[in-house]
This record gives C-alpha cells, structure tokens and sequence, in this order.
C-alpha cells in the first residue's frame, strides 16, 4: 500500500475543509440586513464627509516598504536562531542580504519616495512634481 505524504493530505484536505465551511456558513448563516448593517460608518459615527476621499500614492510606497522589511526578518530569523550552528558563509549571505537591502532603501530614499505631501494638489493647477502631483493620488 502507498504511504501518504502529510503535504499531500494537506493539499486534498485544506480546500476540501474550506469549501465545506463557506457553504455551510451560506446555508446556516442568517441573512437580513437593514438599513443600519448596509451603511458605511466611520469609527462607530455616521460618516462626516465622503468616505471615498483622495489619498497619495505614497501611502501605497510605504506599505510596500513595510512588507519588505517584514519580510527582511522573516528571512534573517532562522539564521538568528541557529546563529552558533552556522558558518562564516552563512553570515556572509546575511550580511550581502542586508547590504543589498539597505542600498535599495537609500536609492528610494535618495528618488525621494518616501516624502509624503499631505497637502492635496489643487485641481487647477497642473505642477508635475515628483511626488503630490494630480496623477498621483486614487479616488
């Protein structure tokens, strides 16, 4: 008889387990939504103003940062718990790792993308500066 990989089970059972709970919870979950559950609130408040307000792109730019540099410890942590086991090879890839991050935050930081206008550029005006011009912000 084949042996079963535990990946394989894995695999098979996870969506087989995640289809069965999504419909169950369309089978069994009570559906009435009024007036108070479809509106959109800010905070527990009604909404002051639209809630669909323009915003910089550069919010986006410093997300992203944070996912790489979160990143960044995911990789580093497992040299770091098996510090005393490894060699100079492994703290030289570290270190390369590291250097190499670190060139690419001083190359943006240098571009000027993590400067953050948080004055909204006036429609009329049509200024193409880097970074707050009209093209850079979502609606």
């Amino acid at each position: 008889m084949a042996t079963i990989n535990t990946l394989s089970v894995l695999f098979i059972l996870v969506p087989i387990l995640g289809a069965l709970l999504l419909v169950l919870n369309l089978l069994l979950a009570v559906h009435n939504p009024d007036n108070q559950k479809i509106q959109s609130f800010e905070c527990g408040f009604s909404a002051f103003s639209q809630t669909r307000s323009r915003f910089s792109v550069a919010f986006y730019l410093v997300g992203i940062l944070f996912l790489l540099f979160d990143l960044e410890i995911i990789l580093i942590f497992p040299y770091a718990v098996s510090a005393y086991n490894n060699e100079a090879y492994g703290l030289w890839m570290v270190v390369i790792f590291i250097l190499i991050l670190t060139l690419g935050f001083v190359f943006e930081f240098g571009k000027g993308a993590l400067k953050i206008s948080l004055v909204e550029p006036d429609a009329n005006s049509s200024s193409s500066s880097a970074v707050g011009s009209k093209n850079d912000y979502i609606v």
